[in-house]
Protein backbone atom coordinates (compact mmCIF):
# COMPACT_ATOMS: atom_id res chain seq x y z
CA UNK A 1 0.00 0.00 0.00
CA UNK A 2 1.27 3.32 -1.04
CA UNK A 3 2.75 6.16 1.96
CA UNK A 4 -0.37 7.70 3.38
CA UNK A 5 -1.27 11.00 1.99
CA UNK A 6 -1.87 13.35 5.42
CA UNK A 7 0.90 11.61 7.44
CA UNK A 8 3.18 9.82 5.14
CA UNK A 9 2.93 6.40 6.92
CA UNK A 10 2.73 3.36 5.07
CA UNK A 11 1.55 -0.05 6.65
CA UNK A 12 4.84 -1.49 8.89
CA UNK A 13 5.14 2.21 10.02
CA UNK A 14 2.67 2.32 12.25
CA UNK A 15 2.15 0.03 15.57
CA UNK A 16 -1.29 -1.25 17.15
CA UNK A 17 -1.10 0.76 20.12
CA UNK A 18 -1.41 3.95 19.04
CA UNK A 19 -1.36 7.40 21.74
CA UNK A 20 -3.07 10.39 20.13
CA UNK A 21 -2.40 13.81 21.35
CA UNK A 22 -3.43 16.70 19.97
CA UNK A 23 0.01 18.76 19.84
CA UNK A 24 2.77 17.89 17.35
CA UNK A 25 4.77 19.52 19.67
CA UNK A 26 4.40 16.99 22.28
CA UNK A 27 5.14 13.97 19.66
CA UNK A 28 9.06 13.75 20.58
CA UNK A 29 8.31 14.66 24.14
CA UNK A 30 6.18 10.93 24.77
CA UNK A 31 8.56 9.17 22.43
CA UNK A 32 11.56 10.24 24.81
CA UNK A 33 9.90 8.37 27.46
CA UNK A 34 10.75 4.88 25.39
CA UNK A 35 12.98 2.68 24.95
CA UNK A 36 13.34 3.36 21.31
CA UNK A 37 12.07 5.90 19.02
CA UNK A 38 12.23 7.03 15.78
CA UNK A 39 10.20 9.38 13.09
CA UNK A 40 7.78 8.10 11.09
CA UNK A 41 6.80 10.85 9.54
CA UNK A 42 6.03 14.80 10.21
CA UNK A 43 3.62 16.90 7.78
CA UNK A 44 0.99 19.09 8.11
CA UNK A 45 -0.57 18.81 12.12
CA UNK A 46 0.43 15.00 12.67
CA UNK A 47 3.99 14.35 13.77
CA UNK A 48 4.30 10.13 14.24
CA UNK A 49 6.82 8.68 16.28
CA UNK A 50 7.13 4.42 16.55
CA UNK A 51 9.38 2.56 18.91
CA UNK A 52 9.03 0.21 21.99
CA UNK A 53 8.00 0.72 25.67
CA UNK A 54 8.92 -1.61 28.02
CA UNK A 55 8.41 -4.28 25.18
CA UNK A 56 5.02 -2.76 24.14
CA UNK A 57 5.28 -1.88 20.05
CA UNK A 58 3.67 1.89 20.24
CA UNK A 59 2.90 5.08 17.93
CA UNK A 60 2.25 8.35 18.92
CA UNK A 61 0.65 10.51 16.25
CA UNK A 62 -0.62 14.35 16.91
CA UNK A 63 -4.45 15.07 15.79
CA UNK A 64 -4.28 18.37 15.67
CA UNK A 65 -7.04 20.25 17.39
CA UNK A 66 -10.42 19.05 16.59
CA UNK A 67 -12.34 15.93 15.23
CA UNK A 68 -11.34 16.49 11.42
CA UNK A 69 -8.21 15.98 11.67
CA UNK A 70 -8.24 13.24 14.35
CA UNK A 71 -10.59 11.48 11.89
CA UNK A 72 -8.20 12.23 8.79
CA UNK A 73 -5.01 10.33 10.95
CA UNK A 74 -7.62 7.69 12.49
CA UNK A 75 -8.17 6.32 9.33
CA UNK A 76 -5.14 6.45 7.72
CA UNK A 77 -3.33 5.03 11.05
CA UNK A 78 -5.88 2.23 10.63
CA UNK A 79 -4.84 1.65 7.03
CA UNK A 80 -1.44 1.24 8.42
CA UNK A 81 -2.35 -1.73 11.39
CA UNK A 82 -3.23 0.58 14.84
CA UNK A 83 -6.08 -1.17 16.51
CA UNK A 84 -5.83 0.22 19.44
CA UNK A 85 -6.37 4.05 19.85
CA UNK A 86 -5.45 6.33 22.99
CA UNK A 87 -6.65 9.66 22.56
CA UNK A 88 -3.88 11.79 25.25
CA UNK A 89 -4.85 15.55 25.87
CA UNK A 90 -6.38 19.00 27.88
CA UNK A 91 -9.58 18.99 29.44
CA UNK A 92 -11.45 22.12 31.28
CA UNK A 93 -13.50 20.58 34.27
CA UNK A 94 -17.11 21.49 34.47
CA UNK A 95 -16.91 19.51 38.09
CA UNK A 96 -15.61 21.39 41.14
CA UNK A 97 -14.45 18.02 42.39
CA UNK A 98 -12.34 18.03 39.21
CA UNK A 99 -9.43 19.88 40.04
CA UNK A 100 -6.46 21.19 37.87
CA UNK A 101 -3.60 18.13 37.09
CA UNK A 102 -6.28 15.85 37.75
CA UNK A 103 -6.56 13.00 35.16
CA UNK A 104 -9.80 12.50 33.37
CA UNK A 105 -10.71 9.19 31.91
CA UNK A 106 -13.83 9.48 29.06
CA UNK A 107 -15.52 6.21 29.06
CA UNK A 108 -18.24 8.23 27.13
CA UNK A 109 -18.59 11.37 25.26
CA UNK A 110 -21.49 14.31 24.23
CA UNK A 111 -21.21 14.34 20.21
CA UNK A 112 -21.35 17.91 20.14
CA UNK A 113 -19.39 18.24 16.77
CA UNK A 114 -20.03 17.60 13.24
CA UNK A 115 -17.52 14.83 12.16
CA UNK A 116 -19.20 11.77 13.49
CA UNK A 117 -21.98 12.89 12.62
CA UNK A 118 -20.52 12.08 8.95
CA UNK A 119 -19.94 8.79 10.15
CA UNK A 120 -23.45 7.89 11.90
CA UNK A 121 -26.93 9.21 12.97
CA UNK A 122 -26.65 11.39 16.13
CA UNK A 123 -28.28 8.46 18.31
CA UNK A 124 -25.32 6.65 17.60
CA UNK A 125 -23.16 6.75 21.18
CA UNK A 126 -19.72 7.26 21.68
CA UNK A 127 -18.26 5.08 24.17
CA UNK A 128 -14.94 3.95 25.15
CA UNK A 129 -13.77 -0.12 24.73
CA UNK A 130 -13.57 -1.34 28.25
CA UNK A 131 -11.11 -3.04 28.30
CA UNK A 132 -8.98 -0.02 27.64
CA UNK A 133 -10.96 2.07 30.21
CA UNK A 134 -10.06 -1.39 32.53
CA UNK A 135 -6.54 -1.00 32.07
CA UNK A 136 -6.37 2.60 32.31
CA UNK A 137 -8.30 2.73 36.12
CA UNK A 138 -5.82 -0.28 36.87
CA UNK A 139 -2.99 2.01 35.75
CA UNK A 140 -3.66 4.93 37.52
CA UNK A 141 -5.05 2.69 41.00
CA UNK A 142 -1.14 1.80 40.66
CA UNK A 143 0.15 5.44 40.22
CA UNK A 144 -1.71 7.03 42.56
CA UNK A 145 -2.70 10.29 40.65
CA UNK A 146 -6.28 11.07 40.94
CA UNK A 147 -8.46 10.44 38.40
CA UNK A 148 -12.01 10.78 37.68
CA UNK A 149 -14.32 8.50 35.18
CA UNK A 150 -16.78 9.94 33.58
CA UNK A 151 -18.71 11.85 30.19
CA UNK A 152 -16.56 14.43 28.15
CA UNK A 153 -18.42 17.36 25.92
CA UNK A 154 -16.88 16.94 22.89
CA UNK A 155 -17.24 20.24 20.55
CA UNK A 156 -15.44 21.51 17.49
CA UNK A 157 -15.63 25.14 18.42
CA UNK A 158 -14.20 26.74 22.36
CA UNK A 159 -15.32 30.28 21.83
CA UNK A 160 -18.77 29.05 21.33
CA UNK A 161 -21.76 28.16 23.73
CA UNK A 162 -20.16 29.95 26.59
CA UNK A 163 -21.98 31.91 29.02
CA UNK A 164 -19.51 34.27 29.84
CA UNK A 165 -19.70 37.96 27.87
CA UNK A 166 -17.27 38.31 24.67
CA UNK A 167 -16.23 34.97 24.40
CA UNK A 168 -16.74 35.31 21.06
CA UNK A 169 -15.39 38.25 19.21
CA UNK A 170 -17.47 41.36 18.45
CA UNK A 171 -19.70 39.76 21.82
CA UNK A 172 -21.85 37.52 19.32
CA UNK A 173 -23.63 35.62 21.85
CA UNK A 174 -27.15 33.97 21.05
CA UNK A 175 -29.02 33.55 24.14
CA UNK A 176 -28.67 29.77 23.57
CA UNK A 177 -24.95 29.76 24.96
CA UNK A 178 -26.55 30.47 28.45
CA UNK A 179 -27.02 27.51 29.81
CA UNK A 180 -25.48 25.25 27.67
CA UNK A 181 -22.38 24.33 30.42
CA UNK A 182 -24.68 24.39 33.21
CA UNK A 183 -26.87 22.08 31.81
CA UNK A 184 -24.14 19.35 30.82
CA UNK A 185 -22.41 20.02 34.22
CA UNK A 186 -26.01 19.31 35.90
CA UNK A 187 -26.25 16.09 34.40
CA UNK A 188 -22.64 14.84 35.26
CA UNK A 189 -20.62 15.94 32.44
CA UNK A 190 -16.86 16.00 33.64
CA UNK A 191 -15.20 18.07 31.39
CA UNK A 192 -14.91 19.46 28.16
CA UNK A 193 -12.45 19.27 24.98
CA UNK A 194 -12.43 18.52 21.13
CA UNK A 195 -11.60 14.86 20.40
CA UNK A 196 -12.71 12.36 22.62
CA UNK A 197 -16.29 11.65 20.38
CA UNK A 198 -14.09 10.76 17.23
CA UNK A 199 -11.87 8.55 18.61
CA UNK A 200 -14.45 6.62 20.39
CA UNK A 201 -17.43 6.21 17.75
CA UNK A 202 -14.97 5.63 14.72
CA UNK A 203 -12.75 2.93 16.45
CA UNK A 204 -16.12 1.30 17.23
CA UNK A 205 -17.46 1.08 14.16
CA UNK A 206 -14.51 -0.15 12.85
CA UNK A 207 -14.18 -2.86 14.82
CA UNK A 208 -11.16 -1.52 16.70
CA UNK A 209 -10.84 -0.15 20.58
CA UNK A 210 -10.96 3.55 21.64
CA UNK A 211 -10.29 5.40 24.44
CA UNK A 212 -9.58 8.97 26.17
CA UNK A 213 -7.95 10.30 28.84
CA UNK A 214 -6.91 14.04 29.34
CA UNK A 215 -5.40 16.01 32.09
CA UNK A 216 -7.66 19.26 33.74
CA UNK A 217 -5.96 22.51 32.92
CA UNK A 218 -8.69 24.42 33.96
CA UNK A 219 -12.15 25.04 34.97
CA UNK A 220 -14.72 25.85 32.30
CA UNK A 221 -17.13 27.03 34.97
CA UNK A 222 -14.71 29.35 36.14
CA UNK A 223 -15.95 32.79 34.30
CA UNK A 224 -19.92 31.76 34.64
CA UNK A 225 -19.64 31.62 38.53
CA UNK A 226 -17.65 35.19 38.83
CA UNK A 227 -19.65 36.76 35.83
CA UNK A 228 -15.90 37.74 34.32
CA UNK A 229 -14.73 37.76 30.69
CA UNK A 230 -13.48 34.12 29.87
CA UNK A 231 -9.84 34.93 29.19
CA UNK A 232 -8.43 31.52 27.82
CA UNK A 233 -4.44 32.33 28.70
CA UNK A 234 -5.41 33.32 32.46
CA UNK A 235 -7.72 29.93 33.08
CA UNK A 236 -5.82 27.50 31.46
CA UNK A 237 -2.22 26.29 33.08
CA UNK A 238 -0.31 23.68 30.81
CA UNK A 239 2.94 23.73 31.28
CA UNK A 240 6.41 21.52 31.32
CA UNK A 241 5.37 20.00 34.66
CA UNK A 242 1.87 19.31 33.23
CA UNK A 243 2.54 17.77 30.01
CA UNK A 244 5.66 15.68 31.82
CA UNK A 245 2.69 13.80 33.99
CA UNK A 246 0.30 13.56 30.95
CA UNK A 247 2.87 11.87 29.29
CA UNK A 248 3.81 9.62 31.52
CA UNK A 249 0.41 8.80 32.36
CA UNK A 250 -0.68 8.03 28.69
CA UNK A 251 2.27 5.82 28.46
CA UNK A 252 1.91 3.66 31.33
CA UNK A 253 -2.43 3.55 30.82
CA UNK A 254 -1.46 2.18 27.48
CA UNK A 255 0.90 -0.63 28.45
CA UNK A 256 -1.06 -1.52 30.82
CA UNK A 257 -3.68 -2.46 27.93
CA UNK A 258 -0.89 -4.33 26.08
CA UNK A 259 -0.20 -6.21 29.33
CA UNK A 260 -3.21 -7.44 29.63
CA UNK A 261 -3.64 -7.97 26.17
CA UNK A 262 -0.37 -10.64 26.33
CA UNK A 263 -2.17 -12.48 29.39
CA UNK A 264 -5.37 -13.23 26.89
CA UNK A 265 -2.80 -14.51 24.42
CA UNK A 266 -2.84 -11.26 22.68
CA UNK A 267 -6.71 -11.02 21.81
CA UNK A 268 -9.03 -8.16 22.43
CA UNK A 269 -12.66 -8.12 21.92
Amino acid sequence: MALMYHIKAAPGDIAPYVLLPGDPKRVPLVAALWDEAHLVGDNREHCTYTGTYKGMPITCTSTGMGCPSTAIAMEELARCGATTFLRMGTCGSMQPYVKQNDICVFDSACRFEGTTKMYVPTEYPAVANHQMVEGIIQSLETSGLPYHVGTSRCVDAIFTYRPEPETSFHNYHPHNWDSFLTDLAQANVIAGEMESSAVLVLSRIWGLRGAALCIAVGDLMQYYRSGEKCLFDKSLVYNDSTAARLNQVACDAMLRIYQNDQQRNGQFK
